[in-house]
């Protein structure tokens, strides 16, 4: 079965509820992420294979079809920042609409977002983003996360700067305290504030995954990611985990067990068919589960090929199922 960008960015699972620590960079599989299987170990032929996809895939004419293409329409850092937040957030669903969804979401705000933002008052925003919904997020919804972004630039001047308010040894500390404190100033706008789903806590156990989109859209820099923030260190990003990632760290990286393993763990009554072709057994077998402590196994072993950037291959290593081109099926990326 290929994926085709229909499939894009699809919603990350919020089956996983513990609290999960934050395994320290080069101790292998330790912490929370070592409860899912054995750890991993070097591959030289997985390392070629990353490096040949990142070369191929990791390249400007393939972010089209990605909402990073309406960040970086915007030069300056605070404005690469707030556009970032509001696109990641709304990067759920297939391309074309995410696409679509943040270009509404922006429009208001102009060429300058950060400098527009800053100066609106709570009636300008409830009137400029009254109307606005895309699928799960309401009007009320992107009103608070307009407030709260508004609230932090005026507050302490970035984003950035807030991330670094809650920054501390751990990056799931830091990600938890940025969200925590952005729910918070939602909250001044309505009692419910800012739909969860649409922020998710890490130390709730989802795999967060449109927020470490975001770090990542701002903290690594190459032709793919602006990385606009300058003092956080790529190595300790957290890979965001979705379908298309999920099942390729399964079945072709065997960073998570793959349909196999799945299966047998599942019992007969998991109907996946154990003498199946991959291309069958791939297209009934559901993607592995999408959580923190799967994000944090694969990041851990992302470390082995790129200890100072685990996140290096995430784009590439997408591409193939949401946006395949001609000779992307060497890649056998699902």
């Amino acid at each position: 079965m290929k994926l085709s960008r229909k499939g894009f960015l699809a919603e990350e699972s919020r089956d996983g509820r513990e609290k999960v620590k934050d395994p320290a960079p080069g101790n292998g599989m330790q912490g929370a992420a070592s409860g899912d299987g054995p750890p991993v170990a070097y591959d030289p032929g997985i390392a070629r294979f990353l490096e040949e996809i990142y070369t191929v895939c990791n390249r400007i004419e393939r972010l089209e079809l990605d909402p990073l293409a309406v960040v970086r329409r915007y030069s300056a850092p605070e404005d690469i920042e707030v556009a970032g937040l509001v696109c990641s957030t709304l990067a759920f669903g297939s391309v074309e609409l995410v696409v679509r969804a943040c270009e509404t979401a922006l429009k208001p705000l102009g060429t300058r977002p950060a400098e527009a933002l800053r100066g609106m008052e709570r009636r300008g925003i409830e009137r400029l983003w009254g109307a606005f919904q895309y699928r799960f997020c309401f009007p009320k919804d992107m009103i608070a996360l307009m407030w709260a972004i508004r609230k932090a630039l005026r507050e302490y001047g970035s984003l950035e700067a807030l991330f670094l308010k809650g920054d501390g040894a751990s990056m799931l500390e830091a990600a938890s305290a940025f969200v925590k404190n952005l729910r918070r100033f939602a909250g001044e706008t309505t009692p419910s504030g800012l739909r969860k789903n649409l922020l998710p806590d890490p130390a709730d156990g989802s795999a967060s995954k449109r927020l470490f989109l975001f770090f990542r859209w701002m903290v690594r820099r190459d032709e793919i990611d602006p990385g606009c923030w300058q003092s956080v260190d790529p190595s300790r990003l957290i890979v965001p985990m979705d379908t298309h990632m999920a099942r390729t760290c399964a079945e072709r990286l065997h960073f998570l067990p793959g349909r196999r393993e799945r299966a047998a763990s599942e019992g007969p009554s998991s109907g996946i068919n154990p003498r199946a072709g991959h291309a069958q057994a791939a297209a009934s077998s559901p993607a592995p589960g999408i959580n923190l402590r799967a994000a944090l196994r694969v990041t851990e072993a992302f470390r082995l090929y790129a200890p100072d950037d685990p996140v290096k291959y995430d784009f590439a290593l997408t591409r193939p199922g949401i946006d395949p081109r001609p000779g992307d099926e060497r890649f056998g990326c699902l």
